[in-house]
Formats: C-alpha cells, sequence, structure tokens
C-alpha cells in the first residue's frame, strides 16, 4: 500500500486530507511540527510527503531541506503562502509541487496521481541513462560528463534525465514543464529558460560542446 506522510500544524487539514486520502486506499501518516514529520520519515519511508511550510520549530522549508538530503521521495508543498518567491524557494530546496491554501481536494488527489505515476516509472528504468559523454546513476543521483562530476539541483536532475530519456527527440515548452512541474503547477513563463540556462552551464563548464539545444519557437531537443 502507498504511503503518503502529510505534515502540517493545523488539525483539521490533517483530518480533512487523512480522510480523503484514505478513501483513495492509502495508507496516511500525520504528523504536526517538523520534527515529527522528520522522524515518522526515518522511520516509515513514505512514498510521498505533503508538507505545509508555516510551522512553529522546524518549519517546512528546513524540513524540505533535510528530507531531500535522505530521499528522493516526492514532496508536495501545500501551503498559504502564495508569492513567486515562495514557489520558487520551494523549487529550489528540492520540492516537486506547490499547490496554495484553499486548494480543491480534487486537485490534491491529482497531483498525488501524478507524481506517483512519475515514481513508477522513474523505478522500472534502468539506473543508468547515457548519451554521449554524459552519464545518470540513478542510484547514486550522479551526473559526470566526461571524467568531470556535475551537481545538479532536483529540477535541473529532472531536466537531464528528461532529455537523456529523449534523446534526438524535440521536447516542446508545454511537454517539458507537465513532465517537470506537472499540469498543475503554474510556473512563470521564463522558469523554464531560467533551468535551461543553468543546466547548460553547468553541462559546459568544463568547455564542452554544447547538447542541449534550442529549437526556436518550439522546445528544446539533446542531440550532439
Amino acid at each position: 500500500m502507498v504511503k503518503i506522510l502529510v505534515v502540517d500544524d493545523d488539525k483539521k487539514i490533517l483530518a480533512l486530507i487523512n480522510r480523503s486520502l484514505q478513501f483513495e486506499g492509502y495508507e496516511v501518516l500525520l504528523a504536526d511540527s517538523g520534527e515529527e514529520g522528520l522522524k515518522i520519515a526515518e522511520i516509515q519511508k513514505p512514498d510521498l510527503v505533503i508538507l505545509d511550510i508555516l510551522m512553529p520549530g522546524m518549519d517546512g522549508w528546513e524540513l524540505c531541506r533535510q528530507l531531500r538530503a535522505i530521499s528522493d521521495v516526492p514532496i508536495l508543498f501545500l501551503t498559504a503562502k502564495d508569492d513567486v518567491s515562495d514557489r520558487v524557494r520551494g523549487l529550489d530546496l528540492g520540492a516537486d509541487d506547490y499547490l496554495i491554501k484553499p486548494f480543491a481536494l480534487e486537485e490534491l488527489l491529482a497531483r498525488i496521481r501524478s507524481h506517483l505515476r512519475r515514481l513508477k516509472i522513474e523505478e522500472t528504468d534502468a539506473h543508468t541513462l547515457v548519451y554521449a559523454d554524459v552519464v545518470i546513476d540513478h542510484i547514486t543521483r550522479e551526473v559526470r560528463r566526461g571524467n568531470r562530476t556535475i551537481l545538479l539541483t532536483a529540477k535541473e536532475y529532472e531536466l537531464l534525465t528528461l532529455f537523456i530519456k529523449h534523446p534526438k527527440q524535440v521536447l516542446t515548452k508545454d511537454t517539458i514543464l507537465d513532465r517537470i512541474w506537472g499540469p498543475y503547477f503554474k510556473v512563470e513563463s521564463n522558469v523554464l529558460e531560467v533551468y535551461v540556462g543553468m543546466l547548460r552551464q553547468k553541462l559546459e563548464d568544463g568547455g564542452e560542446k554544447r547538447l542541449l539545444q534550442t529549437v526556436r519557437g518550439i522546445g528544446y531537443v539533446l542531440k550532439e
């Protein structure tokens, strides 16, 4: 049974999500503080984590950072903080999604299903992906280009993985946004260009030739 950890200091939110997720057949783990959520995550190894940001003690930012240091579990922020800077900060910390309160249960459930499907697909993939001189090891999450190790953020890692799984295939901007940020996540118009730029810089930092090409007006393609 799929285990979902929900961390929120609002008892009503916990009760509402608990009932809804149990009705959908999920095993639900509940925590009303960041500290408790981290302990449960370390012991129970949930398949997905839903967490609030504004909590006393360890807040959601810090919990996300610590969870990402020990696990690749999908993390979905469920919070009243709706500034663009907050959403960007959450993604940079390694979160996979960001839903604003008040929220529709149907949308939350749809996002959960989307992330679990994506996780299932990744688990069936070979643990090593290779294109040209770029190698991704899914077990260690190590990325190398030639003899050089490349340190990527969570989203940069997902982007590179997506491109290497579809080499020489032109991926539209909408397709990439849907696969990496999810169909329901509202992103700024230039967020993809920013992340592609950062990924390119890291891939070419040793003077290597460009692999990630722009297809003007359409999207991007990974090719030599």
